[in-house]
């Protein structure tokens, strides 16, 4: 079979400003064709670029010509980038305080005691005295984790989430502050690596946090982005925004999509602006709560050293 490549102009957009463009460049293929969407991804992807909004293919046409590259459209950016890494943990977790809203519409959180110190000491030997608390929360209370039973009925709970989907994960992170438009569309997470990666999406928003600017207007991700992080195999999606999806309309298809496909989602996430772009690992550990989907954890990324 003669092999084949592809001509093309392109038009890419930065959703924070500006863009860049390309005339004439040929790119060897496998087979017959590729998408617009195929070869988009693969421009993003080898030239690394961060915050694209919109990328456009033109005047695409395919030649008979000998490839230039080996392995058709293998990216030649595909060896592993060293990063410094340090011995540290970063808490990536909102405080759980008694009345705090996390979301409107929801009640805060009642704390208090079950037993006071001062009640303890008629059980036990002078000097000797403890505390058992108490809290009164709905579980979307605070940063918290999302699993498929909090959107599907028949979907796995709290108790029967996989460590291996929540656990020490290797993780990246995919930054998007000053973004010209709150949604976050697919073409932000080509140049990752998603596959077997919690995925952590830094807007900024976290800035908001106990504030009324928290409620309005946030940082969402389209359904377009939850199909491409389900597609490239992410293995839970983060956020530092009030929700993932657009709270707007009644919808909710990145929910939808991600707990569908038994990708666990994390809200509210903070301090994620502390974190490197990759090379660190990610947890988000909830309490095993049978009949439940929605929990708060204590959410945080380990920075090994090398």
């Amino acid at each position: 079979m003669s092999e084949k490549r592809v001509c093309f102009d392109f038009d890419i957009a930065f959703s924070n400003g500006g863009g860049i463009q390309g005339q004439g460049f040929r790119l060897d293929i496998d087979g017959e064709d590729i998408s617009d969407e195929e070869l988009a991804a693969y421009i993003i992807r080898d030239m690394r670029l961060l915050m694209v909004g919109e990328a456009r293919i033109l005047n695409k046409h395919i030649i008979e010509e000998a490839h230039k590259r080996k392995g058709g459209t293998g990216s030649a950016l595909d060896e592993g980038r060293v990063t410094e890494q340090r011995d540290r943990l970063v808490d990536l977790s909102h405080v759980i305080e008694a009345g705090m809203v996390t979301y409107k519409g929801l009640p805060a959180p009642l704390v208090c005691d079950h037993l006071s110190r001062e009640a303890s000491r008629q059980h036990y030997a002078p000097g000797t005295e403890f505390q058992i608390g108490r809290i009164d929360m709905v579980g979307n209370t605070g940063t918290y984790i999302d699993v498929p039973f909090h959107r599907y009925a028949d979907g796995h709970d709290l108790a029967a989430l996989p460590l291996e989907r929540c656990a020490d994960l290797p993780a990246v992170l995919v930054r998007v502050e000053g973004g010209a438009t709150r949604a976050i569309d697919w073409h932000h997470f080509v140049p990752v690596d998603c596959r077997g990666h919690a995925v952590l999406v830094q807007t900024g928003w976290d800035r908001n946090w106990g504030s009324e600017r928290y409620f309005e207007g946030h940082p969402f991700l389209t359904e377009k982005a939850a199909l491409y992080l389900r597609d490239q195999g992410a293995l839970l999606v983060g956020i530092d925004s009030l929700n993932i999806d657009d709270t707007d309309g009644a919808t909710r298809p990145v929910h939808t999509v991600l707990l569908g496909a038994g990708i666990p989602i994390v809200e509210h996430l903070t301090g994620l602006a502390a974190l490197p772009a990759e090379g660190f690992r990610f947890s988000a550990v909830p309490p095993k709560i049978a009949g439940m989907g929605t929990f708060p954890v204590g959410a945080h990324a380990r920075l090994a050293a090398s």
